[in-house]
């Protein structure tokens, strides 16, 4: 009867540990989760659908392929260093199975990052010996680029906490800062950022040389005085005169320079 306790509890004891495993892979993707806002792309990587975070890689000797790679090359965090390793050997080699033509990982172009440049996340996974995240890189000379870092638990019989293995990855990449988020990564060969439309409100600038104002129209003839011109007309063309002198039939306009007599109402003699 005691050995059969014995047996009970043992066989409980190991179920709780293989339970309490996942559950400790569980907390460290919850925190990944909320940490990094995974980004997605079109099924054949050419572009982004759904912009997440950008993250800063902090550790030299991150390499991706460009995206028409049949498979993202592998990278893995270990002693302070990103490097390839077996790891990537392997997936070079699944890579070159994979291409079409005989062609082999090394036809595809070949990108190294350095610290400081950015990227985004479009998968990130806890796993039971590490962390393995998979990165997507704004065009460079017209070229993407992505590429998987594993980043391994220190002890891989053991399953850190979710603290320790959120450390762990921030020694290779981090979510940039919110003043700092939304454009493409910085370093040689990025592509710069398109040219933003004004807003709505902003008056469209014309490219259109100013149109230049009309000549001022020229000088109008001198007025003149004809014989049977009317008395406003006369003073349409002159103004009204200096004095006016009024003789039965006649009426005379008396100018600076000139005099004009009227009969019945019409010019009829000028001095």
């Amino acid at each position: 009867m005691y050995r059969v306790a014995s047996l009970i509890a043992l066989a409980l004891a190991s179920s709780l540990c293989v339970a309490a495993q996942p559950g400790n892979t569980a907390a460290i993707q919850e925190r990944l989760n909320a940490q990094f806002k995974i980004t997605t792309t079109t099924t054949d990587r050419s572009d982004i659908v759904t912009a997440g975070d950008v993250v800063v890689i902090h550790k030299p000797g991150m390499i991706m392929y460009a995206v028409n790679s049949p498979m993202a090359p592998s990278n893995s965090y270990k002693n302070g260093k990103i490097g390839q390793g077996w790891g990537g050997f392997g997936k070079d080699m699944l890579i070159t199975m994979a291409a079409p033509g005989g062609a082999t990982s090394n036809d595809y172009p070949h990108r190294q990052f350095v610290p400081e440049e950015k990227c985004w996340v479009t998968g990130i996974q806890a796993q039971k010996d590490g962390v393995l995240i998979q990165l997507y890189s704004d065009p460079y000379d017209n070229l993407r680029y992505y590429g998987n870092v594993k980043i391994p638990f220190p002890n891989k019989k053991e399953i850190p906490s979710a603290d320790a293995a959120i450390q762990l990855v921030a020694e290779v990449l981090t979510v940039a800062p919110a003043d700092n988020q939304g454009g493409p990564p910085t370093g040689p060969g990025a592509t710069p950022p398109p040219i933003q439309p004004p807003p709505p409100d902003t008056p469209p600038q014309s490219t259109m040389q100013p149109i230049a104002p009309p000549p001022p129209p020229a000088d109008a003839p001198p007025p003149t005085i004809a014989l049977g011109q009317t008395m406003d007309q006369v003073a349409a063309g002159f103004g009204q005169p200096l004095k006016v002198a009024k003789l039965g039939v006649k009426t005379i306009f008396y100018y600076k320079d000139m005099k004009v007599t009227f009969t019945n109402g019409k010019v009829s003699n000028v001095e």
